[in-house]
């Protein structure tokens, strides 16, 4: 299963709205078949696993570490696949949160030797963009933090270029193309006019989107340059002139119900999943960042702390009103690394 994990881990960031998935066919204590899902639309994992193993898949075990589609989607049902491979086994990581999938009934009720939640807590926590939006229909939303030892994201004049190392950047170039979209808010684009592509990786680029309540970003952005890339989140109090210039320059615009004059982040996000975007990275300002954890909208926090100290600055995160210690947010299985100079602190909320 480890193996089959393993597999799966290199289809990361391409098989959205699609779960990662990897397969192993063994027999005879070798493994004879092998195979990972590359792309939603594309060969399931189990698939291309019994094409690698040929006439070998009978009376074979499969290893598979979430639970084979039962249903007609884009492709045939896994299952029909397996069953008339002739495999005799099949080891299963997880449940797929997806009701339509019943692979495991129907591989019992076929005849076939079937076990699940085998490494059950590796195969979720790989496919942790995959559960949240089968169950909520909303993306993953990780809040990522670039920030100096005494906790500020800029100095005083708003100078943030860079802060942290190389290596911490391109760690973050690669979680970008790893996620359908980057999020910022317009003060970001107005202030730094961002690129947000994954440039010191080699990856896809993500979809870009500016939480925009006025409609004010500038036309001569970086950001503008590829409109059918980007998204600008806007609320249903912005100017209908300048949302209908937006949409006329080949923008995607998304209008969400106001809160407080601003972006409904809680609408957004379900917005969001209705374009079939699983995952997002906000790399906000402090406004940003305070209002989505506010908001309830981040499921996953990433801190990167770089050795040094700046002062009068701006803080990460601008006033979430708490007045007491004991009443800090707790990360949840927080996880402290080093990349390049700087430390990471990776936890839940």
């Amino acid at each position: 299963m480890e193996i089959a994990i393993k597999l799966a881990e290199k289809g990361r960031g391409l098989t959205s709205p699609n779960p990662m998935v990897g397969c192993i066919i063994v027999k005879r204590g070798r493994i004879v078949g092998k195979g990972y899902h590359r792309k939603a639309g594309t060969e399931h994992a189990e698939v291309m696993a019994l094409q690698d193993a040929g006439k070998k898949s009978i009376n074979s075990t499969l290893y598979v570490n979430i639970e084979p589609c039962s249903h007609w989607g884009r492709t045939p049902p896994c299952t029909e696949k397996i069953v008339e491979a002739g495999v005799r086994e099949v080891i299963i990581g997880m449940e797929d949160p997806n009701t339509l999938v019943d692979g495991f009934k129907e591989l019992k009720f076929r005849g076939l030797k079937t076990k699940i939640n085998i490494l059950e807590k590796e195969a979720k926590k790989l496919n942790e963009t995959y559960i949240k939006y089968m169950r909520t229909k909303k993306p993953f939303v990780t809040l990522k933090v670039a920030m100096s030892a005494d906790g500020k994201i800029a100095t005083s004049t708003g100078d943030s270029k860079y802060i942290t190392s190389k290596e911490a950047r391109a760690y973050v170039h690669q979680l970008r193309s790893e996620v359908d979209a980057v999020m910022v808010g317009l003060n970001t684009v107005v202030r730094d006019d961002p690129e947000l592509t994954p440039r010191l990786f080699k990856g896809k680029d993500p979809m870009k989107i500016v939480v925009d309540s006025n409609l004010k970003i500038p036309k001569s952005s970086n950001l503008m340059k590829d409109p059918a890339k980007l998204i600008i989140a806007t609320s249903n109090k912005a100017p209908k002139n300048e949302l209908k210039k937006l949409q006329q320059k080949g923008v995607n615009v998304i209008v969400t119900k106001s809160k407080n004059g601003m972006v409904d982040l809680q609408d957004l996000t379900k917005q969001l999943g209705k374009h079939e975007i699983t995952s997002v990275m906000i790399e906000g300002g402090s406004h940003l960042n305070s209002s989505a954890i506010k908001d309830g909208i981040v499921d996953k926090v990433l801190i990167f702390t770089a050795p040094k100290i700046i002062g009068n600055g701006i803080g990460p995160i601008a006033g979430l009103g708490i007045k007491k210690i004991n009443k800090a947010i707790n990360l949840k299985n927080p996880v402290c690394r080093r990349i390049g100079n700087d430390m990471l602190i990776d936890g839940y909320l």
